[in-house]
């Protein structure tokens, strides 16, 4: 658990940093972009603070650095909109068992946004 805290801690100095040297590309919008940043982590480390089970830690990792990635790569801090539509989920007369498949294909950087 110990090790899991110095990632968070890490991952949450990582993000601040980004948000203090992020530059848009639309440059009288990089101060939005830089308080998006910002609160979006607070907003996002604040809601998981509660999390103890190491799986659900490890997810948010591993989400957050997807994000952080594509943000880099797309010079865009916004989560990237998907769309899933209900047909491309195989249809099943298990309900439960659908909702389940809907919910592995959707990519890990959008978890936090259905919460």
């Amino acid at each position: 658990m110990a090790k899991l805290r110095k990632q968070v801690l890490r991952l949450y100095r990582q993000i601040l940093l980004i948000s203090r040297t992020w530059e848009s590309v639309n440059i009288p919008e990089s101060g939005i972009e830089q308080d998006y940043i910002k609160t979006e982590a607070r907003k996002l480390f604040k809601k998981n603070k509660h999390l103890n089970d190491e799986a659900e830690i490890s997810k948010c990792l591993e989400e957050a650095n997807a994000r952080i990635e594509l943000a880099l790569h797309y010079r865009n801090p916004y989560p990237r909109p998907v769309h899933v539509s209900p047909a491309h989920v195989a249809a099943s007369k298990d309900k439960k068992m659908q909702s389940h498949r809907s919910e592995q294909s959707k990519p890990v950087y959008i978890h936090s946004q259905d919460k």
